[in-house]
């Protein structure tokens, strides 16, 4: 008798783990990706269920930034049992079981119960990876969207400033010339040019910014280390870093950093992902650089501590003329400058906001031009 009752608890026991293994499994297959946590809540509550003693055990699945229990009142621990959530071959979190100890229970867990969490656990695990899976897809459909956004423009922009070049060329010109025919007391005249010529001279840096956008400058490409031309550029902002009250640090451990590269435009990639980074510190804010090389490339991060950007800034804030700056502050080229430059290594770059606060634009540049 004694022997058919245990028959019959084990298998009502493993009847309740092959319903938990069910309704985890569906739970998986119709999960909203959106709302992990509430999946994640579901998950813990089927194998709560499934365990001998379910009132008095208590689960808790922990992975990233998400901890879900079933219980929000602490409680006397008998057991404990664990097994390890794994994503990618890397443990991301836990599954934990507690069995409180209430009068006149004995027994701990079972062995069928670790070997139930653990299943979960792999279940849940081949859940998360999905998602990573799905996030990287997202993002680099986004980031080739992006770069697609940013070829058409260039494209644009190559056409625009090469038609806008001869005008430009001509107005500037046909101005100097007559400011040379005008009598020298003609001072109203003669202001009025200088106007015309101030104005076409900064249009023309515009078209020139533009086509270093569009990959359209002539290059003159040789060996530069990275390094030195990272500090005479710090060594130049520095009255700038001391007016607007921002601090820095430097983050590089080699004195040599080789690459291929123009060295006036790399130059100007330094200046403009520095100048930007002061703008958008607070006071007593910090600027970090840093350069390392890694493989065949040579990489450059520069952080600040400011607002950071926008969804919007973050997909627009390598096309021309787009700026967060108040009108006045800048005409929204410098960051697409950068980009141009970049293209035109051969490199890739990137703007991403930090944990924190602030934003980190990254370089990547190959040590060696194709």
């Amino acid at each position: 008798m004694k022997l058919k009752i245990n028959t019959e608890l084990a298998l009502r026991e493993r009847i309740k783990e092959l319903t938990c293994l069910y309704e985890v499994s569906s739970i998986i297959v119709n999960a909203d990706l959106e709302i992990l946590e509430d999946t994640i809540g579901a998950i813990a509550f089927s194998l709560k269920k499934a365990f001998r003693y379910p009132k008095e055990t208590h689960i808790v699945i922990a992975t990233g930034n998400i901890e879900v229990g079933t219980s929000h009142n602490p409680i006397d621990v008998k057991a404990k049992l664990v097994t390890n959530i794994s994503i990618f071959n890397k443990h991301e979190g836990t599954i934990s079981a507690y069995l409180k100890d209430p009068k006149g229970l004995k027994k701990g867990f079972l062995n069928e119960e670790q070997l139930l969490l653990d299943n979960i656990a792999l279940k849940l695990g081949s859940l998360l990876e999905r998602m990573e899976i799905r996030k990287s897809e997202t993002s680099l459909k986004r980031q080739m969207e992006r770069a697609d956004r940013l070829g058409i423009l260039g494209e644009l922009t190559a056409g625009i400033a090469h038609e806008l070049n001869t005008p430009l060329a001509n107005i500037l010109g046909f101005s100097e010339l007559i400011k040379d025919n005008l009598d020298e007391a003609d001072d109203k005249n003669i202001a009025d040019l200088d106007k015309i010529i101030q104005n076409a001279i900064f249009s023309r840096e515009v078209v020139k910014k533009l086509m270093f956008f569009a990959c359209e400058m002539p290059q003159e490409m040789t060996q530069v280390n990275l390094v030195p031309n990272i500090k005479n550029a710090i060594d130049l902002l520095d009255a700038t870093f001391r007016k607007h009250q921002v601090k820095y640090v430097v983050k590089i451990e080699t004195e040599t950093l080789w690459l291929q590269a123009d060295t006036i435009q790399l130059t100007q990639i330094i200046f403009n992902l520095i100048i930007n980074a002061i703008y958008f510190s607070p006071k007593n804010g910090l600027v970090t650089i840093e350069a390392f090389e890694s493989g065949k490339d040579i990489i450059l991060k520069i952080s600040d501590q400011g607002p950071g950007l926008s969804l919007e800034a973050l997909e627009k804030v390598f096309q021309p003329f787009f700026t967060t700056k108040p009108t006045g502050d800048g005409a929204g080229l410098g960051l697409s400058v950068v980009h141009g430059i970049v293209s035109s290594h051969n490199g890739t770059i990137s703007a991403e906001n930090n944990p924190a606060k602030g934003a980190t634009f990254t370089v990547i540049l190959p040590k060696e031009t194709k």
